[in-house]
This record gives C-alpha cells, structure tokens and sequence, in this order.
C-alpha cells in the first residue's frame, strides 16, 4: 500500500520551499491546471509515501488543531542535527506542545515547529542511528 497526504494551501511556493530547501525532500512531480489545481508532490525517492500540495483559485480553509502532528523520523543522527540546524538557521522557531510527551527530548526525541500554513511538525530523532 502507498501513502499519498493531500492538502490545499494558498502558498505552494511557500510550502515548496520549506519542504525541498528546509526539510531536505525532494520535488517528485507537479501538474498546472488540472481541473483548476495546480500541485507538487514532495517526498523522497523510492519510498511508498508522499506529500501532495495543492493551489487553486478557492481559498484553503484549514480546521486543524494543536494535536493535528506530521512527525518525520529522520534515519540518521546526522540527517536530524542537519534538518534541525536548517530549521534555526531559517529562523523558525522550535515550539512547545500541546501533548507532553513532545516536549520531553528524552522520551520523544523530538522538536516542534510549524510549517508556512501553520501546520505543526516533529522532527524525532527516535530512529536514528549514528
């Protein structure tokens, strides 16, 4: 089974930015004026998951809450040091969770941030290896 996350934003190329340049995916694809949407699809290669992003003329109406998570589980030390100094050295700030059990690095391994929608994401360092 494979994994497609869509989600409609007013700022795709915001959203590319942020998540090719500061989170280190990559671009898999995109599409202009299908049925009045343009997209990307953002993810890493050969993985059976990705990220869908799209923009159309409506307005995005986002209904989320501070328990609405991406978590992304880097697979080296050095992938998550390298993914959390890009995000300081953008100037985005690390913040609190709402759930504890983000904020305690020693359980979750875990740094929260949002991203240009205001879309909250952890980078846990729970998988990596040295």
């Amino acid at each position: 089974m494979n994994l497609r996350i869509a989600r409609h934003t007013n700022n795709l190329e915001k959203i590319k930015f942020f998540y090719i340049n500061i989170l280190g995916l990559e671009l898999l694809g995109n599409f202009e004026n299908h049925a009045t949407y343009d997209g990307i699809f953002i993810g890493k290669q050969k993985l059976d998951w990705h990220l869908e992003f799209t923009k159309s003329n409506e307005k995005a109406n986002h209904h989320f809450d501070e328990d609405d998570i991406l978590v992304l589980y880097p697979e080296t030390v050095l992938e998550y040091d390298n993914l959390i100094n890009n995000i300081l050295e953008n100037n985005i700030s690390i913040i609190t969770s709402k759930n504890p059990y983000w904020n305690n690095p020693e359980v979750s391994g875990g740094k929260m941030f949002l991203d240009p929608d205001g879309f909250r994401i952890v980078i846990s360092n729970l998988k990596a290896k040295d």
